[in-house]
């Protein structure tokens, strides 16, 4: 720092200040700065900085998955939202099963160096989180009824769904079907939950559920189910992928969408829009979740107040995939 400050014709504390981002330094003499730092190679010593701040200016993020969609687009979103705020972000995928898992876990835990986490978790690894999490490191929570949680921020899936089966019904469905995302997803849940409620409000029959596991695949076999039913007239897929999996299904036993069978999704992934017909589906900002998950993380970080619950509002996109059911 002393030879960058002696190139530049700076104090050390001008140089200590333009490394650490600070705005009361006059841009002439930044950018003076900035080219002695490129010349003579200079790069400022993170943990040195972190521990003068107190701040690692990083964000941990703990994901049980990335094999769907909708979880690598929310760890994609949360890590662009940092980025932009000028933090990093530290992945851990969580697939503990054990107290082995768990242990070791919990260790990496402890040696990991960041401002706060944000917690993308099941209820499986949320029944661990007492055990696995760092105390003093304040953590953002993407489930509403995690134990403990006092942040939160989630979309609203019960309201999205609602959407999805109430448009069905004013097409003049008599019910709804419903292909679910796996059993220990808290999104499939509620999901579910605003299906039901949707029916049982409007006095209609509430069939069973279908589950799948938010794969095209399991979409396909959920679809083979009901495919051939005349009184399957509409369906409510938990995600855009087991729709085009119900598509495949409905199209093997001759029946069109939406002329046999209307059809809606949740997510409005890119790929929806493609399907033929282009699918009808709900969709959330998956920005919106990034932006919120990490303004939440750096106030609390920051030793300020956090909304204690953010909710994403849900959209209807109506495409060609419902239609009113066939006389």
């Amino acid at each position: 720092m002393a030879d960058v400050a002696a190139h530049a014709g700076v104090s050390a504390q001008t140089v200590s200040r333009v490394a650490n981002g600070s705005e009361t330094v006059v841009s002439a003499t930044r950018d003076r700065v900035i080219r002695s730092m490129n010349e003579l190679g200079y790069r400022p010593n993170s943990a040195a900085r972190a521990l003068k701040l107190g701040s690692f200016r990083t964000i941990g993020v703990l994901s049980q998955t990335l094999s769907t969609i909708g979880d690598v687009r929310t760890i994609e979103a949360i890590a662009l939202s940092a980025a932009e705020e000028g933090y990093a972000t530290t992945l851990i995928p969580v697939h503990a099963t054990s107290q082995t898992d768990v242990d070791r876990l919990f260790s990496r835990l402890q040696e990991l160096a960041v401002d706060a986490l944000i917690l993308n978790l099941e209820a499986p690894q949320l029944g661990h989180a007492a055990q696995i999490l760092p105390p003093g490191v304040p953590v953002v929570y993407m489930d509403p009824d995690a134990p403990g949680a006092e942040v939160v921020v989630d979309t609203d899936q019960v309201g999205g769904a609602r959407q999805a089966t109430r448009h069905l019904l004013d097409l003049g469905h008599h019910t709804v079907w419903h292909i679910a995302g796996p059993a220990h997803s808290r999104p499939a849940g509620r999901r579910i939950d605003g299906w039901r409620a949707t029916l049982e409000e409007s006095g209609r029959p509430v069939p069973e559920v279908i589950r799948g596991d938010w794969s095209v695949e399991s979409g396909y076999v959920a679809g083979q189910e009901i495919a051939g039913r005349d009184d399957v007239t509409a369906v409510f897929c938990s995600n855009d992928q087991m729709a085009l999996g119900l598509y495949r299904a409905l199209s093997e036993a001759g029946r069109s969408v939406p002329r046999d069978v209307s059809v809606v999704g949740f997510d409005d992934t890119t790929d929806g829009r493609a399907y033929a017909p282009p699918l009808t589906t709900v969709h959330h900002e998956f920005s919106d979740v990034g932006r919120r998950c990490i303004a939440a993380a750096l106030a609390l970080a920051r030793g300020k107040t956090a909304d204690p619950l953010s909710v994403i509002r849900t959209e209807l996109i109506v495409r060609d995939s419902t239609a009113r059911p066939a006389s």
